[in-house]
């Protein structure tokens, strides 16, 4: 391994959060899940999970457009749920707080949520938003404001902007880097896993020349 690859996944692991996650709830495009993906990778989230409860999408395979995802999907665990109870008990573990994007009376705005603190944000289908069961699983519901005729977001971009929100209250706070509040075995798990991914990713590419 080159001495930049070896440092750059270094960087990588150092900067994985922990306690941040998305779950994404019958977003039926595999473009929209891609751009999830990388979107995901940018602001450091190691894993996320993708729920698909409609009997019509429960056959679908994580096919993602290598040029949507950018190679992200290599880096993030994605873990495929098709009930909701499976899958927030696996989230429940490991995340506090779990916040719907969802227009109701009692929503905040994006702005108002503690994203520096332990999160999963939830986002639902592109025509129909979250089902009932999981609405009924999260902790609060959050809108991001808009101003425009159209008072919605595609599914990628809704995240990307709230990912973004998390990571500019996280750096505000240090909480990149040197002062990631990961465990130090915790970190050093991903990094060895991180080594040994790129040592399958050199294998595939020396069989393919």
């Amino acid at each position: 391994m080159e001495a930049s690859r070896e440092q750059k996944i270094r960087q990588l692991a150092q900067n994985r959060q922990f306690d941040l996650t998305v779950i994404l709830e019958n977003v039926d495009d595999p473009h929209n899940v891609g751009a999830v993906l990388r979107s995901c990778d940018s602001v450091g989230i190691r894993e996320i999970f993708v729920l698909y409860t409609r009997p019509g999408l429960q056959n679908h395979k994580l096919e993602l457009g290598k040029r949507t995802s950018a190679g992200s999907r290599k880096w993030i665990d994605v873990y495929l749920y098709r009930e909701v109870d499976a899958c927030m008990e696996h989230v429940r573990r490991n995340y506090q707080r779990v916040y719907a994007t969802h227009l109701a009376h009692d929503a905040k705005s994006l702005y108002e949520l503690d994203l520096a603190q332990s999160a999963a944000l939830m986002f639902g289908n592109e025509a129909d938003g979250l089902s009932e069961l999981a609405l009924s699983q999260a902790d609060g519901n959050f809108i991001i404001p808009q101003v425009g005729m159209a008072q919605s977001l595609n599914v990628s971009v809704a995240c990307a902007v709230s990912l973004y929100e998390a990571f500019r209250q996280r750096s505000a706070k240090g909480l990149y880097g040197v002062g990631n509040p990961a465990s130090t075995d915790q970190q050093a798990a991903l990094l060895e896993d991180y080594f040994r991914r790129q040592e399958d990713l050199e294998e595939a590419w020396k069989t393919t020349k």
